[in-house]
């Protein structure tokens, strides 16, 4: 679990993201505020969609530290909280291909046209790392995955359903 920053009418906004100890990316949340409230806000939604975890690793951050201890005293849990720079080398790697496609645009207009974009941008990323699971896509390329699910979801009733539950927003 990390945060990574992103520019937003000139102010920066954080990008809290999770991947697994296989670099699958979990979640993510864009928040304007870097705070206990939105880390604890994005790891609920996070075990909620992905289960609970055994450890989670995460630098220095006050914020993610406080809002897990928090997290473990509010659902009586055992949540091991692994403070490493060098063991968050994974999510730090895993940003760069969202920052890479994010630096060029040199910031966004609003927070809704940031999430929209950066949902995407994760949405292709997934894709790229075979994390997808749309119906019947045995062992198929990146661009077959993307077209299948554009098929998918153009047949669904829901568009919504991609089964990557990304949070796009904070919980209240």
């Amino acid at each position: 679990m990390d945060e990574t920053y992103v520019k937003i009418k000139g102010k920066w906004a954080y990008l809290y993201r999770a991947v697994d100890k296989d670099g699958h990316t979990i979640d993510f949340l864009l928040t304007p505020d870097r705070e206990r409230d939105a880390a604890e806000a994005f790891l609920r939604k996070a075990i909620r969609n992905q289960g609970f975890p055994e450890k989670i690793t995460i630098d220095q951050s006050g914020a993610n530290t406080r809002a897990i201890e928090h997290y473990n005293r509010d659902h009586h849990t055992a949540i091991l909280i692994r403070h490493s720079k060098y063991l968050n080398n994974l999510i730090e790697q895993d940003h760069r291909a969202v920052k890479r496609r994010v630096r060029p645009m040199l910031g966004f207009k609003s927070l809704w046209a940031a999430r929209c974009t950066i949902a995407g941008i994760e949405v292709m990323h997934a894709i790229r790392k075979g994390q997808l699971a749309t119906p019947g896509n045995g062992s198929q390329t990146p661009a077959e995955q993307f077209y299948a699910l554009a098929a998918w979801t153009t047949d669904s009733d829901n568009l919504a359903r991609l089964h990557l539950n990304f949070a796009t927003e904070p919980l209240a």
